[in-house]
């Protein structure tokens, strides 16, 4: 690599972070991370350094992002999209890859943080809720808010990059606050902070599931839990329901193994893999755990395990 080449990759991990809030999947923030880099490389001789190649990139991968974005519609959660239902297997119906939010490990999300305050900051603005929350706003009051509230850039300075005035930054922004206040947005407790109590919970919870000891899931589950499965659009509210898809429609489920993996998103997450047909286990999802109140608040079970185990490290398969 050349001096530009070195000078230019130093900034991938924060432009992916930052396009993963952005476009709300793992898989495009890299794609867009990766446009950026090259757009910035063929088209050096035209940056006057008026501002720094920070802020430059920024308005680059910004732009990529709004021409990504004008190419699909929103993504979003289940629970985004209509209200619960009941726990059979009529109201299964899936809709494109493209629809859904995707978690993202916080190895890719955090990595650029320089100090633990920056770190929780990081993962504060990447919680399933929040990046949903996000893809309600329009691209422009999007980019606002992530550059202004999460990367603490002044208006002046995202009005320039953005080619319009303070004035218009500062009524986004005030618009975006208003949207997202409308929007429920209940995360539990950040991996990062749990406590003892609660890494135990977790530790009971893989027993649990692995036996599927309902009784025991019952100590550990929430009276109005939730459940969403993406690519699916059916969700589930109540822990009645939940267990009653278990036994029902999901119990192929049973008897699988739970593999904690890196977090998701600031939550907990986990690899689960159900007994194959040829031996061994076989991918089935990436479970991510809400933690609210000494309890399990909102499971969401990601099932696009092609793409997500290799992300997330986790193996195509377990032997016996």
């Amino acid at each position: 690599m050349d001096t530009l080449d070195l000078e230019l990759e130093e900034h991938r991990s924060e432009l992916r972070a930052y396009c993963y809030r952005m476009l709300a999947s793992p898989f495009d923030a890299d794609d867009a991370a990766q446009e950026t880099l090259i757009r910035a490389w063929k088209n050096y001789d035209s940056f006057e350094q008026r501002s720094s190649l920070r802020s430059w990139l920024y308005r680059i991968a910004t732009n990529v992002c709004l021409d990504m974005h004008r190419a699909d519609s929103r993504r979003a959660r289940p629970m985004d999209l209509g209200p619960a239902r009941e726990p059979i297997v009529e109201n299964l119906a899936t809709k494109p890859e493209t629809a859904w939010l995707e978690p993202a490990p916080d190895t890719i999300l955090t990595s650029n943080a320089s100090d633990p305050a920056e770190a929780a900051v990081a993962r504060d603005s990447v919680r399933l809720a929040f990046i949903a929350a996000l893809q309600q706003l329009p691209p422009k009051q999007r980019a606002a808010l992530i550059l202004c509230e999460v990367l603490q850039w002044k208006a002046a300075e995202v009005a320039e990059l953005l080619d319009t005035t303070t004035a218009s930054i500062n009524s986004a922004l005030q618009r975006a606050r208003a949207t997202l206040e409308q929007t429920p947005n209940q995360p539990g407790t950040p991996a990062a902070d749990l406590s003892d109590e609660e890494r135990e919970l977790l530790v009971r919870y893989v027993k649990a599931f692995e036996a599927y000891d309902i009784d025991a899931l019952t100590k550990l589950i929430h009276e109005d839990a939730t459940q969403s499965m993406p690519p699916y659009d059916l969700w589930l509210s109540g822990r009645e329901d939940i267990f009653t898809w278990w036994l029902g429609p999901g119990i192929g489920c049973k008897d699988s193994r739970v593999v904690p993996t890196v977090s998701a998103n600031g939550s907990p997450a986990f690899g689960q893999y159900k007994p194959s047909a040829d031996g061994g286990y076989e991918p089935w999802a990436i479970q991510v755990l809400e933690l609210r109140d000494g309890g399990i608040g909102e499971l969401t079970f990601f099932l696009d395990t092609e793409r997500l185990f290799p992300l997330f490290g986790l193996p195509l398969k377990l032997d016996d």
